[in-house]
């Protein structure tokens, strides 16, 4: 049986109500490294396409200024098998934010399995729709403490969740330690600029388009300490920078005979001796 859900590659935002039910969640790694962003570039490059910390730093204060929007995903994650065979998995996503309380993100697995992660200002909320459970908690502060405490207090993975915050351009530049332009390509027809860069525990490239709304169009995250260096990617389609936004889309309104459950980072709390790091599984 194919190991889904390998430590390190938890399919982005929506899939920590796949920890909550299998009771898996794992430890967050948080790395703190303090190098400045450094940035080499190929000599192929022309004289905009050397500039690899501005073109980067331009889409960052881009995407953090903007007060919403809302962006299509198709990602694909590998899973590395006992045997070091890599199996690959794909979702689509949709997520709107409208800073600075609301957040909604849709996602369906290639099995057709749908999840939904929900923030308004108040409480962030993870709902399963297949098996009409949900888990929910109070964070208020706004979107940059929400994704804060899914990471650090929830102990679940969001590897593109430094796109969502305001703090993106500090961020990226307090974790990147070395930047490279690639080249100047095109993505589906759209001129784009190709950087690679290196954190403490990623290796990640980005697909920036070039012109005035430097947007990332696709996305390579590369778990460079986890076994047999597995793959998260994701192509980002339907940019809309002016999405008609109602409230009542992130707020969370149980559906009859939902069952709430615990977030499983809640569950010493909840339950006296209750293993923080239970055994996993990983097994479809």
């Amino acid at each position: 049986m194919y190991k889904t859900l390998q430590p390190g590659i938890r399919n982005a935002l929506c899939v920590a109500i796949l920890s909550i039910l299998a009771g898996c969640a794992e430890q967050q790694t948080v790395s703190h490294p303090q190098a400045a962003i450094s940035h080499q570039s190929l000599p192929q490059a022309g004289p905009e396409a050397t500039d690899a910390k501005g073109i980067l730093q331009r889409m960052a204060n881009y995407l953090a200024k903007t007060p919403a929007f809302a962006v299509n995903l198709n990602d694909s994650y590998d899973t590395v098998q006992a045997s070091g065979e890599k199996i690959e998995f794909s979702a689509t996503r949709q997520v709107v934010v409208s800073r600075p309380n609301g957040l909604r993100v849709e996602r369906e697995g290639s099995d057709g399995v749908k999840q939904m992660v929900l923030y308004d200002g108040k409480d962030i909320t993870i709902f399963s729709p297949s098996d009409n459970v949900y888990a929910q908690t109070a964070k208020p502060g706004g979107i940059d403490e929400a994704v804060k405490y899914f990471l650090k207090d929830l102990n679940m993975r969001l590897p593109l969740a430094v796109l969502l915050v305001s703090e993106l351009p500090a961020e990226l530049e307090r974790r990147t330690q070395s930047l490279e332009y690639v080249e100047k390509t095109t993505i589906h027809g759209q001129a784009a600029h190709h950087l690679a860069a290196r954190t403490e525990t990623v290796d990640y490239q980005v697909w920036i388009a070039e012109g005035p709304k430097p947007l990332p169009l696709r996305v390579v995250l590369t778990y460079k300490l986890e076994e047999g260096q597995p793959q998260f990617r994701a192509q980002f389609s339907d940019w809309n920078l002016a999405p008609q936004i109602d409230n009542t889309q992130f707020a969370f309104t149980p559906a009859e005979g939902a069952k709430k459950i615990a977030f499983l980072a809640q569950v010493p709390s909840i339950v006296p001796g209750a293993s923080e790091n239970p055994a996993h599984s990983g097994e479809k």
